[in-house]
């Protein structure tokens, strides 16, 4: 624990009292700022599908509804090529 205080100390002591230091990291936090953006798209979310013998695109009523049977469901005729994506010319273009 006193170490990391000490390397703490020691780190700011050198931050303060160095400006070609402090210049190099403002120009690196900076850079990386401008040229780093990062979007954010929301989580799919999974719900539980009860296999109810629907195994066809034309039984499905969207994208999502078919991925998760797929995933969850033995026996479905819904990925002709074997990609993982189902319903590729009705739901999940």
């Amino acid at each position: 624990m006193k170490l990391m205080l000490v390397v703490l100390f020691v780190g700011l002591l050198a931050w303060k009292f160095s400006p070609e230091l402090q210049s190099w990291a403002e120009a690196q936090l900076s850079t990386s700022h401008a040229t780093s953006t990062v979007a954010i798209a929301p989580k799919a979310v999974s719900v539980r599908v009860k296999c109810d013998g629907r195994k066809y695109c034309s039984q499905m009523t969207s994208c999502a509804e078919a991925k998760n049977f797929l995933q969850n469901c033995p026996g479905m005729k819904m990925d002709g090529d074997n990609d993982g994506i189902p319903c590729e010319t009705q739901w999940c273009q």
